[in-house]
């Protein structure tokens, strides 16, 4: 498993962004979330890439990421 992490959140505009952590701006800019997470495994195939997702959990913490 590689060090490196994308993060796929879906923008105000309807689209997805492909973020690395703490960064400022989106890697890439994808339409729908499917092509989003398919455009962060080509940037990197090794990287872990992680949806976003809010939910509620039953142990009384919100559950934010998930992998797709």
């Amino acid at each position: 498993m590689s060090d490196e992490r994308f993060f796929i959140e879906q923008r105000p505009e309807g689209d997805y962004a492909v973020r690395k952590p703490d960064s400022k701006r989106a890697s890439a800019i994808a339409p729908t979330q499917k092509k989003a997470i398919k455009q962060a495994e080509h940037i990197n195939p090794n990287a872990t890439v992680l949806v976003e997702r809010v939910r509620n959990t039953n142990v009384g913490r919100r559950d934010k990421w998930r992998k797709p």
